[in-house]
């Protein structure tokens, strides 16, 4: 097992030194002349520290002693040091067979260790390699280096010979002046990062001395994927196949403000088989009766829950980390870390305001492929405060790509990016149909505002459709609006903050004219005290209603609180829908008084689920599919089937952000692609 190092281990061994560390950039990569820039490793902290006998430990970056378990990288430095000490910041790394990086593959590497460590301490595991990738000299001889700027402790690191290359050798470093003359950007160095495996960047100073202890914006990482501590405080055990095994684990954080341990969710893929039966072993052993939280997490996230000691650190990727619930959002485990106490792990940063581009921005372009080549949204002018862009047929100049809009870090940049993505699926559902925006130009906490007459400075080609108030004649108050139809109006629209998109139940003819309603639309809206799980239920009586009307209804989140039904339907008469959904509306709260209201007013909807039947006047409009909401994370009105409709006892099963529906429609498509195939006429 892991002990604490002791200069006592060797006399004549130098100090150790706590590490420098690095701050996270909040998704923009610096650029200038001033910086080098640094491939950011995906391994374990490690200092190295050489007598001037050879003698050598190695030491994590919370000060356990890595020296036995990998005794193989002791030595390899004794004879080009000539008896000289030396004190070597890096990181120990396993490659894979491809040549990358792994991660994982330390991490049963170490397991094994602990396993057999008992009966073979400081034995090699010839078959899984490890090579310690140097990146700061902090002592040679009896000079002192921390003081001396990072460019002359590169020098001299780099003038070290490095005798065995595949046991220790230097992380190559490139400043900005070197990339320039090759005529390369940090940009391009970060696209042959995503090409090569690497986890991203670290941006360094170059007049920068090593500060010890410290996390500086000397230093400033730049991650590809995003990756936190967490505690272990439970266990879930497994079910079918992995039976007898732990089947997920239950996690936590400290709140950096009161201390308190707090749950942030779970996690339950990544491991392998041996993982989770090592797990399973080493958790039984720290058992104890109750969670070990400041706060009871959810009883529905904690079935089945075993409770352990939280005295175990692991590190996971994630997609996002939610604000107001506090959770970790798609996790995948990517092992334990010895390196790190648990005093150490703290709730995910949120990224701050200014630089709040993810890592999910920083990794790929800001209009990424659509659909195939000739409908792809490329740049043409590296990222900054504008960016112009090529989608399909469109040029645009696209500003504020780091501006955060949601509390959760979701940038502008980010919604552009969800817009472009999911065009395929989305613009069918606004074909023809005039759109209202909701804008929310500073981020759903700021103001937000409704747009139905196409904004001043719209792109010449946008196509728009010129319609009178509802209740007016002529054209006195007409609403000119516009018709997003190709991937360049909806990117245009994005870049103007309109986070959501609102469509009416009807189309516009060529000629402008309005076409009668084509679709239905029953609105489940849940009352005070109710939930999107009390509108599957009434959901489930309107589709049996429905179906024995002889209409196929198809239903979606609203992505807010509630849902949406819907049926295509022909009829001549705009008004025969709202006096259809609001016969069937009275008819199930008649059933159900305490279960549905039909009526609006604001009394009535506490503990019921009120069916707004009114979204099918021809005046009103409802949110379209596939369209983001200003809610406090970028949740997406979502079609869902209905088998998840039957089977949801929970709202966040049926709670999508932008990134999950992008998965989503990769798999399973656009589930209402066949909606207007089912159209039958209206009752």
């Amino acid at each position: 097992m892991a002990r604490r190092a002791s200069d006592s281990d060797g006399a004549d061994v130098p100090a150790w030194v706590k590490p420098m560390l690095a701050k996270p950039d909040s998704g923009r990569l610096r650029e200038g002349p001033e910086w080098a820039y640094e491939y950011k490793l995906d391994g374990y902290r490690a200092c190295m520290r050489i007598a001037p006998a050879g003698t050598t430990i190695l030491t994590s970056r919370n000060g356990i002693d890595f020296t036995a378990e990998f005794a193989d990288l002791a030595g390899v430095l004794t004879d080009v040091l000539e008896g000289r000490a030396a004190v070597l910041d890096g990181e120990v790394v396993v490659y894979n067979e491809a040549g990358q990086i792994d991660f994982g593959a330390l991490q049963e590497r170490r397991g094994r260790y602990q396993t057999h460590s008992t009966g073979r301490p400081g034995r090699p595991f010839e078959d899984v390699p490890v090579r310690f990738l140097a990146f700061d000299l902090l002592q040679l001889g009896t000079e002192q280096l921390q003081r001396e700027p990072y460019d002359e402790r590169r020098r001299l690191l780099t003038q070290l010979p490095m005798p065995d290359p595949f046991r220790i050798s230097v992380v190559r470093a490139f400043t900005f002046t070197e990339l320039a003359a090759d005529r390369r950007t940090p940009q391009h160095l970060l696209e042959h990062v995503v090409a090569s495996g690497h986890e991203g960047l670290v941006a360094k100073h170059r007049t920068s001395a090593y500060d010890p202890g410290r996390r500086s914006d000397a230093w400033l990482k730049h991650p590809l994927t995003q990756t936190t501590e967490v505690i272990i405080c439970g266990y879930r055990p497994g079910q079918g196949r992995i039976a007898g095994r732990m089947g997920g684990l239950l996690l936590g954080a400290h709140d950096p403000d009161t201390g308190d341990l707090v749950y942030i969710g779970d996690v339950g893929t990544g491991f392998t088989e041996a993982e989770r039966t090592r797990l399973r072993t080493r958790l039984d052993e720290l058992t104890r009766q109750k969670h070990p939280f400041a706060v009871t997490p959810p009883r529905e996230d904690t079935a089945r829950a075993h409770w352990v000691k939280p005295v175990l650190v692991g590190e996971v990727e994630f997609r996002q980390f939610t604000r107001g619930a506090g959770r970790l959002r798609h996790t995948a485990w990517r092992g334990l870390r010895a390196d790190r106490q648990p005093v150490e792990v703290l709730l995910p940063q949120q990224r701050e305001p200014r630089d709040g581009a993810s890592a999910r921005t920083a990794s790929r372009p800001i209009a990424t492929p659509v659909t195939d080549a000739e409908e792809r949204p490329t740049a043409t002018v590296g990222l900054g405060s504008k960016i112009t862009v090529q989608a399909g047929q469109r040029q645009l100049t696209l500003s504020n790509l780091d501006k955060t809009l949601y509390p959760d870090g979701f940038t502008k940049g980010e919604v552009i990016n969800y817009y472009s993505r999911i065009a395929p699926v989305l613009l069918p559902h606004l074909a023809g149909r005039p759109v209202t925006f909701i804008r929310f130009p500073d981020g759903v906490t700021g103001e937000q505002f409704f747009e139905k007459n196409v904004p001043q400075g719209a792109p010449a080609w946008l196509p728009t459709v010129r319609l009178a108030r509802s209740g007016s004649r002529g054209t006195n108050g007409a609403i000119t609006y516009a018709l997003l139809e190709e991937l360049g109006a909806l990117v245009w629209a994005a870049n103007l903050a309109a986070l959501e998109l609102h469509v009416p139940q009807w189309t516009v003819a060529g000629d402008g004219l309005r076409r009668p309603p084509d679709r239905l639309v029953f609105d489940l809206d849940p009352g005070p005290g109710t939930s999107i799980v009390h509108c599957c239920r009434v959901a489930e009586r309107l589709h049996d209603i429905l179906s024995d009307d002889g209409l196929a209804p198809s239903a979606k989140t609203s992505g807010s609180k509630g849902m949406q039904l819907y049926c295509a339907i022909t009829t001549d008469d705009p008004a025969a829908p709202s006096v259809y959904a609001k016969k069937l509306a009275q008819r199930l709260a008649r059933e159900t008084p305490d279960q549905v209201t039909a009526v609006m007013a604001k009394a009535q909807r506490t503990g019921r689920v009120f069916i707004d039947w009114s979204q099918n006047n021809p005046a009103k409009t409802t949110i379209a599919p596939y369209s983001l909401r200003g809610r406090d994370h970028p949740t997406v009105s979502t079609p869902i089937t209905w088998d998840e409709v039957h089977g949801c006892r929970r709202s966040a099963q049926l709670e999508f952000t932008a990134d999950d529906v992008l998965d989503r429609v990769d798999k399973v498509g656009d589930l209402l692609a066949e909606l207007d195939d089912t159209r039958t006429a209206l009752p």
